[in-house]
């Protein structure tokens, strides 16, 4: 989120803030030891709420304004570009190695190199990853999907979802959780399964799992998705480690990096308040 502005702690905000609720304008109050601060998302044009703030600090009546409400546009791919991007790259990738056929492609994009001879894999130690300034491995698995609908699946949930983190947090937010997300997922299916993996699903259980804790952390949602998204996606987690999926047609299921993703987005909550500059 984006700083409107500074007022003293002797400024009651709380009329200009119900103001701006009955508006559907999403923001935060945040206070520290002499002065509180207004937040909007970084979508909200903070010229517009400055100026509003100045007529309702004059006593003009404010019924009079007319105030659009950006939290209902529709986005361009110009106006989410972190999303876009994420998503063009998972689908030139997946479309580049096949969907899992073409392994001299694939052998690039797995968190370690591999060697397929005959019915035996053989893949490097992760410590080579490291050692061969391969970093790229730590990420490039999540753009990689098995089927059609894999892609599908978390494309949706992207869209959706990690959208609105960009949408209000910003680009620079959006992208360290994503960059985190994956790196944790990867890693932990890495231990459980080897290099033979992909997909955005631990990225999109962090952001589903992100924006509910933000908002179960916070006094008012700032993303506002409903909790039973979050107890849907948990069940569906147990259902992987059950083989139930598996035995109705879905494939193998990274269970590990869907739990590793989850996690991974809890912990993001209080790493973000921590790193960057935004409404706590």
């Amino acid at each position: 989120m984006i700083k409107v502005f500074d007022v003293p702690l002797s400024k009651d905000l709380s009329g200009f803030a119900e103001f701006l609720w009955q508006k559907e304008i999403p923001h935060r109050i945040t206070e520290d030891e002499t002065s509180q601060s207004l937040w909007v998302p970084a979508h909200i044009p903070t010229d517009q709420i400055q100026y509003i703030y100045e007529q309702w600090e004059q006593g003009e009546d404010l019924t009079t304004i007319r105030v659009r409400k950006p939290v209902h546009k529709r986005l361009s791919p110009s106006q989410s570009p972190m999303t876009f991007v994420l998503l063009v790259m998972s689908g030139i990738v997946t479309f580049l190695f096949g969907f899992g056929e073409n392994y001299s492609v694939m052998h690039w994009l797995t968190i370690t190199d591999f060697q397929l001879t005959g019915r035996s894999l053989i893949y490097t130690h992760l410590l080579e990853t490291v050692t061969s300034f391969e970093w790229w491995r730590f990420i490039t698995p999540i753009f990689m999907h098995f089927s059609l609908q894999h892609i599908v699946f978390n494309s949706l949930w992207i869209w959706v979802v990690g959208r609105k983190i960009e949408q209000i947090q910003g680009a620079k937010v959006y992208l360290w959780v994503v960059v985190w997300a994956a790196i944790t997922s990867n890693i932990g299916q890495f231990l459980i399964s080897g290099p033979m993996f992909g997909g955005l699903s631990g990225v999109v259980y962090a952001v589903l799992a992100y924006t509910w804790f933000w908002d179960k952390m916070s006094d008012r949602p700032l993303f506002g998705f409903p909790p039973a998204l979050m107890v849907f996606m948990v069940v569906w987690l147990a259902l992987g480690y059950t083989g139930l999926l598996e035995s109705l047609g879905f494939g193998s299921i990274a269970n590990t990096a869907h739990l590793a993703g989850l996690v991974a987005g809890l912990l993001a909550v209080p790493l973000v308040k921590a790193l960057f500059r935004v409404a706590k």
